[in-house]
């Protein structure tokens, strides 16, 4: 997506994208007791053995002066997630939260309360830690042309489970083949309820596969040249080049509609058709995508 129509278009409904972060009054420190969700905990292959780090303080001075990770942002200290998952919980955040790296010692970004659009940010879960989530994030850890020539598409860090309110948990995920160039509709049981043809990356410029990100947002900019079928943003970026759309977004990965949805075509984003993109637009936000 390219960020300048991207902007205008949400200028045009009449939305205002925000600059900076919406900063709340707030200071985090160790938690008060918070269950986990029924059904939502933490695989036994990524449970440490060591005690769980406690809960840092952070105030609000300190947290409004750390980067938003949002989603042209590049941020070194988030982890990478180069890796396919199939289920997740979605929250909402009560306030600006702090995310924090692997050692979950000192903050490295701030996770804004609300998104591009004035709305609630989506914030997925994988992994619940005592006080702690691993969340996913919209932002990227480095930029391909900084990493070799390629860069982990999605990001993750841990964020307080203070801040987070559950808001739902999908009963569907989207699986996109490049190498059937479909992208499918898939129940929980693994079933592929819909499947659509679909244009996918080129070689010089792939949609990235390998790993699972998320929907993240979604809008209708008929200056990218999708008409008024809304545009569906995932929280993945391309791996391959740093600005791919000859935007300024970071590489960001969108599925939208286009005339030509079959064939290695784009610049990394997935084209649909107008049917495909209804049934994607019918999936709350949080639906996990992965790229295959």
């Amino acid at each position: 997506m390219r960020k300048r129509t991207l902007w205008a278009g949400v200028a045009a409904a009449g939305a205002v994208v925000l600059a900076g972060a919406v900063v709340v009054p707030l200071v985090v420190g160790p938690p008060s007791a918070v269950s986990a969700a029924p059904g939502h905990t933490a695989p036994p292959a990524t449970t440490s053995a060591s005690p769980v780090p406690a809960v840092p303080h952070v105030d609000a001075a300190a947290l409004a002066a750390l980067p938003e990770a949002q989603y042209s942002a590049v941020i070194g200290g988030l982890m990478p997630f180069d890796r396919t998952v199939t289920s997740d919980t979605v929250f909402q955040l009560r306030a600006d939260a702090p995310l924090f790296g692997a050692a979950r010692t000192t903050p490295v970004a701030r996770f804004a309360a609300s998104d591009f659009l004035r709305q609630p940010t989506t914030v997925v879960g994988l992994e619940r830690d005592g006080d702690w989530e691993r969340v996913l994030t919209p932002a990227r850890q480095q930029l391909p042309s900084a990493a070799g020539g390629s860069a982990a598409a999605q990001t993750s860090a841990w964020v307080p489970v203070a801040l987070l309110r559950e808001v739902s948990t999908p009963t569907s995920r989207v699986v996109i083949s490049t190498k059937d160039q479909t992208v499918s509709i898939v129940s929980s049981d693994g079933a592929a309820v819909q499947r659509f043809r679909a244009g996918v990356g080129t070689a010089d410029t792939p949609t990235p596969t390998g790993v699972t990100g998320y929907l993240e947002q979604r809008y209708v900019d008929p200056a990218q040249g999708t008409g008024d079928h809304p545009i569906q943003l995932t929280s993945l970026h391309s791996s391959a080049a740093d600005e791919p759309y000859g935007g300024h977004d970071g590489g960001l990965i969108g599925l939208h509609w286009n005339a030509t949805t079959s064939g290695a075509v784009s610049h990394g984003c997935v084209r649909l058709d107008a049917e495909a993109v209804a049934a994607l637009n019918a999936l709350p936000l949080g639906t996990l995508v992965t790229v295959e």
